[in-house]
């Protein structure tokens, strides 16, 4: 009986190692494809700032045409001489 019980014991401690080792492959396979997310998010994040660059340069040009249009109206209401 008593030999019974240590083959058990001595099963159940071979079973749990395996289901621990189970949960650290998984954990592990997790862990990579957290990672490989992890990066691509960045790549996004890379992205989304190239064009916030562009967009801002594209808001600097019209501010610029803005501000020439405007000058140019005033030079010509100032040059105007009227009927």
């Amino acid at each position: 009986m008593e030999d019974a019980l240590r083959r058990l014991d001595k099963l159940t401690q071979e079973e749990a190692r395996m289901a621990t080792a189970e949960a650290l492959r998984a954990t592990h396979a997790v862990d990579e494809r957290v990672r490989g997310v992890a990066g691509q998010v960045i790549g996004v994040d890379d992205r989304v700032a190239t064009v916030n660059d562009r967009v801002m340069g594209v808001d600097d040009k019209v501010t610029g045409a803005v501000t020439d249009a405007q000058a140019i109206k005033r030079q010509s209401s100032s040059s105007y001489i009227g009927p």
